[in-house]
């Protein structure tokens, strides 16, 4: 009754009392929480952790409000320019049109001829055909971008065949749009007034429209009203066919209906639909989807034909009328040449200077001749073509950063009408006095005018209201601009259906080729739907799927498609501020996800960017011998300093003192599992490698997560391969390192980059350097120049080769490629293996998807930040593995170029070339920097040549000597020597470099090239705002250039054969056993050391031999032996017979433990003796008896007989299981499947590597002769180029190249003769040199003018992430209140979830300011902390608890929020009507599931089962779901949330259950 008591008073008290109201126990959080006893009164001081910025939380909001600035320039700059070049297109055209009418007449300006006269001109047929011209290239520039375009794709990617029928259908549409467009533009525009010509342009949507029509399916929302309007769009277009022909006494006026019909039917792909219930729409669709792999192939063709096609219109229509065809070729030269324009001279008329009726003037008979401005037509044909491709690219650019509805739509639907405008006010303005364009625009040439009316007549007269009908049924037809669905930064191809523009018809064209997002918007009402399909309502980890019983296999669920992110971080010995900001990453990743799980549950919203999520941490080397005993295993500081790390990191993000709960304990056969459920209920689970179960290093690591994840969490789900395969697509792997420092949103930027691209494998962001120190200074500049030119540069003309794994986005179906995943397990049995797949993982990683045929970006935005190396040793071991790992790596991808190139289609020949050229320059980098030293030395010291030479010589020598002769430490030492006084000589080569300059000039290729990459870095830091200070730096990357160019590579390529770490090494500790074999091993060698020693000589020469039966010495010096005999042997005896006899009790002993436990050896590892009891319940066998030890006990003296012994299965109960500073969590085991993936696992690929003495010396040696011959071949290449280019340079009188800049000119006066003698002197350069200079020079065009590009992609990917929240400045009458919300969902839950303030603390931070000081309430808060008892949950309870007390009336329950989110009343109202509907939707499922059993067989709340886990729904596979979904992948109560159904406690708290023992187990199976 207690219990049903208990439920009833927390259905009355809310009707959304689940499971995700309850807290944690009070244990486990502590943020402004207490214990049960109240704190006393003395111990009431707080300690708030710090806000501190880290890398990634600098200048955000200067950041932010920045980017917020830009994005509404974006849309301001956009509209302006799409609808004023959109203007300017249309205007142009109708201008062209509107000079080919034959024996046009125009009143002609009088202003030079007499102003008391009238004139009119006529066209000649040369200016008529210069205008033709340029139509035609107005046509066909366009559909040249195509063919292009076409080529590039076919030649540099892929692109398939067409049948015969898609072909077929291509040829025949394309090929009317194109005679239609011929019609209209030669023979009905021509004909008609500039003001009908552009009214008529909005009825060219007839056939999509009737498309649309027969498109429109059953499942279309309010269908009924939708085929009405489209059938009301459809009549409104045909009226178009008749009004003008009726109105105007023109035959030629009737082919608007056949040219209308036509042109339209060039856009019929886009509104063919496969739901259509009409077959031969559906037709179409099916060939519709076939063309977008084929569309390049066929418009190789189609847009050579398509101009084609249109001359031959051109030539037809002066055939029609009456004029010879071949004129249009034969007066081209006249018509763009200076010609006459004969101007004749009319009878004045009455009414002044106006001309009613021109073709009824009467003329004079005078005429005279006026030069033509004969490049007229060329000038209007560069505007209108400048203006159609501006308002292309602007509105494409406003498609990608998702401001298309006010930036795009709104813009194109303006453009006829202020067309219109524009044009009858200049008409009207024309008319009224023929010199008002005089200056402007050529006398002769002007639109046709419509007839003068006045604006009454215009209207009714010439029917021009129709023209609005024809605009807004236009405007129907294209609807769904004003809507887009596609998703950030989409791919031309997504945004549009031809990949071109049609010129001529700009605004048309780009309302009609926008491509419909035919897929179905996912609505609120799904989101429940969602909800079931993942199986669990409450999050615990990522979501379980399993097929129905009742479903097709082959069904697609919509939550297949959820964006699902594994972060997999890999660890080695952090130090705890690293592990600081990688758990402060996670933890505000955490509070996202849990932010938009909420906002998708409670307030309803649908979010794009939604994503489950899931941590990973693979702990290498994470245990070591145990302090009691050799035989136990315990985790090392690292563990432990992890553990205790995670609640100070989440009271640093959650601003508020909080301990999360302490984690779950799984014994493994790898070494054991920690599990974590963080604050926003995603998981963190912690996997302890112990090195002598699995294999240890970062890439075998890689191997354990992609096989548990990809193949045990994937390949095996009970479910069908399509959906599989769908899973796998959205299945992403967030590689990290230990100390990487990140916000959400540059997870959400690179998950973006994978959403834009199927073909995307990895993506990686923008790494910052973060240390103190000139080291780390270094690396700032060096970091900063390779992301702003290398990797740019990548990205844009290829692929990014190395997508680096501390920070670094998978895509899963990549990895699970063929090729891939498996050949990544590949084990190092080769030297060549060791340099290219050991020491840089990552780069092989991406070698092989490369290889596959996947792309690899860089997102510029995607900002991360690692600890850099701040030790020259410790940066100089980091880069001896980088630099032979890169170019092996490089070398392996050159080396299989032509496969690469046909794979993969994002790699070209170029691209492959401009690799070659970088290896080029990596291999030769130290020739070139010592003969810039050499060079250098010689213009600072005025040293000659040889002697410049000698000098540098030396101490390079020196330091290869040392490198192949002495270990690693004198190595550095030697070169951390040198590095500082290169630095020193750099200062005087820069002098000397600048006096260098001065001599040879400023136009002296030195001065060009340093001026020019001076230039680069200069304008790169400049368009990198956020990083413009790493520049500085630069000064100390130039005085490295010799250490770093020279000494580094030579160290690299030296020490090839060393393949250790290097970095992050600690100490091992040492069982005894090897500490006294260490100390034997000591002493031998100090006894051997002794003898070869003089006075080792002297002292014992055969002591250990021979005694003497009479023997004296003189002070130990020299010992004297008289009647010598060999020594005794009794003792070695004895010995021998003691350790025999203990041999013999061992076996003993042995024999009787295998009978009390005869499957005691089966059990993994060997079982050992252990200072604990059993504290699960379970009897385990014992081998004496005796009372239990306490732990702490210091005697170490005691006999084995009187301690309790254990024995110890490391899969059952492990000694470091037990250690108290893992903290009090529960200790649970892994599924039999598991158990079983993860042994077969390391039994085929990741079983620990034996030491074996001949396979290592092997090694070594091969290791050894790899490294001689790279040496050998890299000092041969440098010392020929080094020889020749100085040999070059000192016979550069006889054999040089003269260089036509920076010429000097001396001037001699010869007094004798009063001559003066003028002579030039030119620089003189060797050829190889200056082959170098333009070979670097092209590098740096290459990359700064990628870098430019890149630039443009990144500020459009950074706008397009940003929304503009602004709406608290807003009216309230801007958006409804369901607009709000959507918009702004996240931002409020965010706010309404945050631990920080709960229950109205908001002291914290009160007064922190100087003024406020003194009015701070220290006293009051610390009384009201010290009062206080409450439970503090995750997440979501923070969210419910404010969200379910809010009142928009300002009640008590209403939450305060910070000061830039204060929510006003409408926001509040929006809040609490979208709260009633979620609380009258969870009545209604509740009334309709009660007394029925859930989709898991349990009655009730999931929650209400007396603690059993829940049953399991059937599937259709023959494994059990249970095997595979328990946790911790899911299934399981999560008993850090859910109490049981007996407890009395309300909704928001929970009791406490001392625990008496220090670890609890649970059941194993």
């Amino acid at each position: 009754m207690a219990a049903s008591g208990g439920k009833s008073r927390r259905d009355e008290m809310s009707d959304n009392s689940d499971d995700e109201l309850l807290p944690l126990a009070n244990d486990t959080y502590g943020g402004s929480q207490r214990t049960v006893q109240e704190t006393k009164g003395w111990d009431v001081f707080r300690e708030f952790p710090p806000k501190q910025e880290s890398g990634s939380m600098e200048n955000q909001v200067c950041l932010e409000f920045t980017v917020r600035i830009l994005k509404v320039l974006a849309y301001t700059i956009t509209f302006i320019v799409v609808l004023g070049s959109g203007v300017i297109a249309k205007g142009t055209v109708l201008f062209m049109t509107s000079q080919i009418k034959k024996d046009k007449r125009l009143a002609y300006c009088n202003r030079n001829l007499g102003r008391d006269k009238q004139f009119i001109v006529s066209l000649p047929d040369e200016e008529r055909v210069a205008w033709m011209w340029a139509i035609l290239a107005a046509y066909a520039i366009p559909e040249i971008g195509t063919l292009i375009r076409s080529v590039r794709i076919c030649f540099f990617k892929t692109s398939k065949r067409p049948t015969t029928v898609q072909f077929i259908v291509v040829f025949i549409t394309e090929s009317l749009h194109t005679i239609g467009m011929g019609l209209l533009f030669f023979q009905i525009l021509p004909e008609l007034d500039v003001v009908k010509g552009a009214m008529i342009t909005n009825c060219l949507c007839i056939v999509p429209a009737i498309l649309g029509l027969l498109s429109r399916s059953s499942r279309d929302t309010k269908r009924f009203m939708k085929v009405i309007v489209d059938m009301a769009a459809i009549v409104a277009q045909v009226t178009g066919f008749i009004v003008w022909p009726l109105l105007e006494n023109k035959p030629v006026i009737w082919l608007i209906p056949i040219s209308a019909l036509c042109i339209s039917l060039g856009w019929w792909e886009n509104y063919v639909s496969r739901q259509s219930p009409i077959g031969i729409i559906k037709s179409l669709a099916r060939i519709k989807d076939e063309l977008n792999y084929t569309r390049y192939f066929t418009y190789r063709f189609m847009s050579v034909w398509k101009i084609i096609l249109f001359l031959i219109c051109i030539l037809m229509s002066i055939w029609i009328d009456g004029d010879d065809p071949a004129m249009f070729f034969q007066l081209f030269n006249p018509g763009f040449g200076p010609h006459n324009i004969v101007v004749e001279e009319v009878q004045i008329q009455l009414g002044g200077t106006l001309i009613p009726d021109l073709a009824n003037a009467t003329l004079t008979g005078d005429s005279v001749e006026v030069a033509a401005v004969h490049k007229s037509a060329f000038y209007v044909l560069l505007i209108q073509v400048f203006a159609a491709y501006f308002c292309y690219i602007f509105g494409k650019f406003a498609c990608k950063i998702l401001i298309q509805g006010f930036s795009y739509a709104f813009p194109i639907n303006l453009v006829i009408p202020l067309v219109v405008n524009f044009l009858i006010a200049a008409c009207g303005l024309r008319n009224g006095d023929n010199c008002i364009f005089h200056g402007t625009i050529p006398d002769y040439l002007f639109f046709e005018s419509p007839p003068v009316f006045s604006l009454g007549d215009f209207i009714t007269r010439q029917m021009a209201w129709i023209w609005l009908l024809w605009l807004l049924s236009q405007t129907w037809i294209t609807l769904h601009i004003w809507t887009p669905k596609a998703e950030r930064l989409a791919s031309t191809e997504k945004l549009f259906v031809l990949p071109m523009y049609n010129g001529l018809l700009i605004d048309q064209s780009m309302a009609l080729n926008r491509k419909r997002d035919d897929q179905k918007d996912v609505k609120t009402e799904d989101l429940a739907e969602i909800e079931k399909e993942k199986g669990d309502e409450y999050y615990e980890t990522i979501s379980v799927h399993t097929d129905n019983t009742g479903s097709s296999p082959k069904t697609i669920k919509s939550s297949d498609q959820i964006t699902r992110i594994y972060a997999c971080c890999t660890m080695w010995h952090e130090t705890k501020d690293e592990m600081m900001e990688f758990l402060k990453s996670i933890l505000r990743l955490d509070e996202d996800q849990c932010a938009r799980r909420v906002a998708q549950k409670y307030l309803r919203v649908v979010d794009p960017d939604y994503y489950e999520f899931e941590t990973h941490i693979f702990l290498d080397d994470a245990f070591e011998i145990s302090d009691h005993s050799d035989d136990d295993s315990q985790v090392n500081r690292f563990v432990k300093l992890l553990v205790d790390t995670i609640d100070d990191a989440a009271s640093e993000v959650h601003q508020t003192i909080i301990r999360v709960r302490p984690p779950k304990k799984y014994p493994a056969p790898y070494g054991g599992r920690l599990t974590w459920v963080l604050p926003g209920k995603t998981k963190m689970i912690c996997h302890l490698k112990d090195k002598g179960k699995i294999r240890h290093r970062k890439r075998w690591s890689q191997v354990m997560y992609m096989y548990y994840l990809l193949g045990f969490r994937l390949m095996e789900l009970p479910i069908s391969v399509d959906r599989k395969e769908v899973m796998a697509e959205n299945t992403y792997l967030l590689t990290l390192d230990g100390d990487i420092d990140f916000q959400p949103p540059a997870v959400r930027l690179l998950i973006d980059l994978m959403k834009k691209n199927k073909n995307l494998g990895a993506a990686c962001g923008r790494i910052h350097p973060v240390g103190s120190g000139p080291m780390v200074w270094y690396q700032l500049f060096e970091y900063a120049i390779g992301h702003w030119l290398q990797k740019s540069t990548e990205h844009m003309i290829g692929c990014v080769l190395c997508s680096p794994g501390c920070f670094s986005l998978f895509r899963g179906k990549a990895l699970m490629d063929d090729n891939v995943m498996k050949k990544y397990t590949l084990r190092s049995d080769e030297a060549r293996h060791y340099v290219q797949y050991d020491q840089g993982e990552d780069r092989w990683l991406c070698t092989l998807l490369l290889q596959r045929g996947y792309r690899v970006e860089y997102s510029a935005a995607s900002d991360a930040y690692t600890h850099a190396p701040e030790g020259f040793n410790e940066f100089y071991n980091q880069r001896r593995r980088w630099v032979p790992s890169t170019i092996a790596n490089i070398m392996d991808l050159l080396a299989d170029y032509k496969h690469t190139i046909k794979i993969n289609d994002n790699i070209s020949s170029p691209y492959i070339a401009y690799q070659m050229m970088l290896m080029g320059g990596t291999i030769l980098g130290p020739g070139t920097i010592f003969l810039m030293l050499v060079g250098a030395f010689v213009a600072a010291f005025r040293i000659d040549n040889w002697t410049s030479f000698e000098y540098n010589l030396y101490p390079i020598a020196v330091f290869m000597l040392v490198c192949f002769t002495m270990k690693s430490e004198y190595q550095l030492l030697v070169a951390q020597i040198l590095s500082t006084a290169y630095a020193m000589i750099m200062m005087a080569v820069i002098v000397g470099t600048a006096l260098q300059l001065g001599e040879d000039g400023i136009g002296s290729p030195s001065a060009i090239f340093l001026i020019s990459l001076s230039s680069s870095f200069f304008i790169a830091a400049c368009l990198h705002p956020q990083e413009f200070w790493c520049v500085v730096p630069g000064i100390i990357y130039l005085l490295s250039i010799p250490s770093m160019y020279l000494l580094l590579i030579l160290y690299s390529v030296i020490n090839l054969n060393v393949v250790s770490w290097g970095t992050r090494e600690v100490q091992t500790k040492k069982t005894k056993k090897e500490i006294e074999q260490e100390k034997k091993e000591a002493e031998e060698a100090k006894k051997k050391a002794k003898q070869k020693s003089l006075l080792g000589f002297l002292q014992g020469v055969n002591s250990n031999e021979e005694e003497g039966s009479i023997e004296f010495s003189f002070a130990g010096l020299f010992k004297c032996l008289l009647c010598t005999q060999p020594k005794g042997n009794e003792e070695k005896l004895q010995l021998m017979h003691i350790a025999s006899t203990l041999d013999k009790l061992e076996k003993k002993l042995d024999t009787v433990e295998r009978i009390v436990d005869p499957h005691g050896q089966v059990r993994g590892r060997k079982l050992s003796i252990g200072l604990r009891g059993s504290t699960n319940g379970d009897p385990l066998v014992t081998v004496a008896e005796g009372e239990e030890e306490e732990r702490g006990s210091d005697s170490e003296t005691e006999t084995m007989s009187s301690m309790p012994r254990e024995k110890r299965d490391d899969l059952i109960n492990p000694y470091w299981i037990e250690d108290t500073d893992l903290k009090k969590g529960e200790v649970d085991f892994m599924n039999q499947s598991e158990l079983s993936f993860w042994k077969d696992l390391i039994d085929k690929y990741l079983y620990p590597i034996d030491a074996n003495k001949e396979a290592e010396a092997r090694i070594a040696r091969d290791l050894l002769e790899l490294r001689n011959k790279s040496v050998f071949a890299f000092v041969m290449f440098n010392a020929l180029f080094i020889l020749i280019v100085f040999l070059l340079q000192l016979n550069k009188d006889q054999l040089h190249v003269i260089w036509p800049l920076g010429v000097k000119t001396n001037i001699t006066y010869i007094e004798d003769t009063g001559e003066v003698l003028i002579s030039k002197e030119y620089l003189q350069l060797e050829p190889i040199g200056l082959v170098f200079v333009f070979f670097f020079a092209l590098i740096l065009v290459i990359q700064f003018t990628a870098m430019l590009f890149h630039r443009f992609g990144t500020i459009s990917h950074i706008l397009a992430s940003t929304e503009l929240n602004w709406f608290c400045t807003k009216k309230s009458d801007d958006l409804s209140q369901d607009a709000l919300l959507d918009k702004n969902a996240i931002a409020i839950v965010k706010d309404l979830q945050k631990l920080n303030g709960l229950d109205d603390d908001y002291e914290n931070d009160s007064g922190s300011g100087p003024q406020n000081v003194g009015r701070r309430k220290t006293i009051h808060n610390l009384e009201k902390a010290r009062q206080k008892k409450r439970n503090i949950g995750t997440l979501d309870v923070a969210f419910k608890k404010r969200f379910f007390n809010m009142n928009a009336n300002d009640g008590p329950g209403t939450p305060v929020l910070n000061r830039k989110m204060t929510l006003r009343r409408e926001t509040l109202k929006a809040l609490e009507t979208r709260r009633n509907s979620v609380m009258a939707e969870r009545r209604k499922s509740q009334m309709q599931t009660l007394g029925a059993n859930n989709e898991y067989g349990v009655t009730g709340k999931l929650n209400n089962n007396h603690g059993l886990a829940p049953r399991h729904r059937p599937s259709t596979a023959n494994i059990s779901v249970k095997d595979v979904f328990a946790e911790p992948n899911g299934g399981m109560i999560n008993r850090g949330y859910e109490t049981s159904l007996g407890d009395d406690d309300d909704s928001n708290s929970m009791r406490l259950q001392p625990r008496q023992n220090q670890v609890s187990f649970q059941g194993r199976f």
